[in-house]
């Protein structure tokens, strides 16, 4: 009974060491990618300022606005193979930076950082990037790029749109908290 069940650990063992040999590939491909979306100096930026929620979000909103413009300036140009992708490329980097905002959003909302400032502006120019994206027409080799840019970006204004709207409301109630980065646990009285 004994020789069983070290028979039976060895292949889970073996499927352990499978399956992290083929997901490291994978999480280096992922973080490869956000690379080819943003410059070295950006994305450093972004690291250094993850202490600060409205500077992060602030950077991000620059850069979104950097690659829909790049989409803007691609639509008036003749069609061709370069632009179609260029196009491809350049939504594909528009969703990806509109679901690592999110992302961000969902931190700093959870842990109640006023981010107020930030997200009037977000809110915004999020309506920007909608009207640009979805006045860009559809062609077949950025069609699914572009649809799946709009719907990142519809989720996006909402979720702005949404924080605004409930972080006001908070900090209303709120008010020694107005400016923080993050809301620290009171301590409790005995």
């Amino acid at each position: 009974m004994h020789s069983r069940m070290r028979l039976g650990f060895f292949p889970f063992v073996r499927l352990t060491l499978l399956s992290a040999a083929l997901l490291t590939p994978l999480i280096a491909l992922a973080q490869q990618k956000q690379h080819d979306v943003l410059t070295e100096a950006q994305v450093e930026k972004i690291r250094e300022a993850g202490i600060d929620p409205n500077v992060r979000i602030k950077l991000y909103t620059e850069y979104l606005n950097d690659h829909v413009n790049t989409v803007k300036g691609l639509t008036n140009r003749a069609k061709s193979d370069a632009r179609a992708l260029h196009l491809d490329k350049e939504l594909q980097g528009v969703t990806e930076l509109m679901d690592e905002l999110g992302s961000n959003l969902d931190e700093y909302s959870d842990r109640h950082a006023d981010i107020r400032m930030a997200l009037k502006t977000l809110a915004d120019e999020s309506q920007h990037w909608l009207t640009t994206l979805k006045a860009l027409a559809g062609e077949e080799p950025f069609d699914l790029s572009r649809k799946e840019a709009i719907e990142a970006g519809e989720d996006l204004t909402d979720q702005a749109q949404r924080l605004l709207r409930e972080q006001t409301d908070y900090f209303l109630l709120h008010k020694d908290e107005k400016g923080q980065e993050r809301a620290e646990p009171k301590p409790q009285q005995q």
